[in-house]
C-alpha cells in the first residue's frame, strides 16, 4: 500500500509542476529555400531550379498559399567554368496542356488534380548539361540578395549488378527482395543515392535515400535496395521494400558530391527522428544567403523485371 501511495504522491505532484508550452511566433522576414538539380551520365540534363520562400514551422497553410510562395523575376545564372546560361522563369499556367503533361511524370504530380501555379527556372538554351567531373556555380540575385552556391559532379561508381532474392520468413511467390552489387574505390571518399520506379510511374526516393562508403571503402559489396513507396500509400509491414513479380522496375544510382549528401543525409535522419522525444538535427545546406540544396547526380539507369 506504501508503494503505491508514493507514486500516487509523486504523480500529483509531477502533473501539477506542469506548465504549458506557447511557443513564441518568429517574426523574421522569410528566408529563400533553393531546390536545384540536375544530371549527368546516362540521361545528362541542364538545371532545373525551383525557388521559393520558407514559411514558419507554427504556421498554417492551405492550397491557396501555395502560390504565394514561389520567389518571382530572379536573376539565375550557372556557370562551369567556360560556360554560363541564364535560366528562365517558367510557370505552369504558361504552358499549353501537353507540355504538362509531359512534365507531371518529371515532377511527381497529378496535371488532371493541380491547383498550383507551379513556376521552376530552367535553361531553355540548354547550354549549361552536366557532365562528369566539372563544377558547377549558382548565382541567384533577388529581393536584393544575392544567393550563391557550388556542386561538382563526381565520377560514377555504377552497379555491377542486380539480383532478385526470395523474401526472408515464410516463402513467398509474389514477392522478392533486391540487392545491388557495386564495387567501391579505394582511398576516397564515396556518395551515393538512388530512386526506383515501378511500371513507369516515376521515380521515386526511398525514406532513406543516401549511403557512404565510409564502411566499405574500396570494397565489393551487396546492399539491399528497398522499393522506394509514394509518401500517399498506405504502409504495410509485410510488404514494404519488397517488388512484386512480374513488375518492371528501373533503378537510378547515382554519385554525388559530399554537400549534396549531407543535404540529404541530415534531411532524411531529421524526418525519421521526429516526435517529442527525439533529438533535433539540423538539415545541412550548401546555400551562401539562403536555404536548400544545388546539387548534381552522375547516374545510371537499370531497368529490370521482377523475378
Amino acid at each position: 500500500m506504501k508503494k503505491y501511495l508514493i507514486v500516487l504522491i509523486s504523480a500529483v505532484l509531477y502533473f501539477s509542476c506542469e506548465t504549458q508550452y506557447i511557443p513564441e511566433v518568429n517574426n523574421e522576414p522569410p528566408e529563400i529555400v533553393v531546390e536545384g538539380f540536375f544530371e549527368a551520365g546516362d540521361r545528362p540534363s541542364s538545371p532545373v531550379v525551383i525557388l521559393t520562400y520558407s514559411t514558419p514551422f507554427f504556421s498554417e497553410i492551405n492550397v491557396n498559399d501555395f502560390d504565394d510562395l514561389f520567389v518571382h523575376d530572379a536573376i539565375m545564372t550557372v556557370s562551369n567554368g567556360t560556360e554560363s546560361a541564364i535560366l528562365e522563369e517558367i510557370c505552369l499556367q504558361d504552358l499549353p496542356p501537353e507540355i504538362i503533361d509531359e512534365l507531371a511524370p518529371e515532377f511527381g504530380f497529378d496535371p488532371d488534380s493541380l491547383e498550383i501555379n507551379f513556376c521552376v527556372y530552367i535553361d531553355l538554351t540548354q547550354t549549361i548539361i552536366g557532365e562528369s567531373g566539372k563544377t558547377y556555380d549558382l548565382t541567384i540575385d533577388v529581393d536584393n540578395k544575392t544567393l550563391k552556391a557550388s556542386t561538382t559532379i563526381p565520377e560514377h561508381i555504377p552497379l555491377e549488378d542486380l539480383a532478385f532474392f526470395n523474401v526472408p520468413g515464410i516463402p513467398n511467390d509474389t514477392l522478392r527482395e533486391l540487392r545491388g552489387f557495386l564495387r567501391d574505390r579505394p582511398g576516397e571518399a564515396n556518395y551515393y543515392r538512388y530512386f526506383t520506379e515501378t511500371n513507369d510511374d516515376g521515380l521515386i526516393a526511398p525514406f532513406q535515400s543516401v549511403y557512404d562508403d565510409i564502411f566499405f571503402d574500396g570494397d565489393y559489396f551487396q546492399f539491399p535496395i528497398p522499393k522506394a513507396e509514394p509518401d500517399i500509400a498506405e504502409f504495410n509491414i509485410e510488404t514494404y521494400g519488397y517488388y512484386v513479380v512480374g513488375d518492371t522496375m528501373t533503378i537510378k544510382q547515382c554519385s554525388i558530391d559530399e554537400a549534396h549528401y549531407r543535404f540529404w543525409s541530415t534531411l532524411e535522419f531529421n524526418a525519421a527522428n521526429q516526435g517529442p522525444f527525439s533529438a533535433y538535427t539540423r538539415v545541412e545546406s550548401n546555400i551562401e544567403g539562403g536555404l536548400g540544396v544545388w546539387g548534381a547526380y552522375n547516374a545510371s539507369y537499370h531497368e529490370l523485371v521482377v523475378k
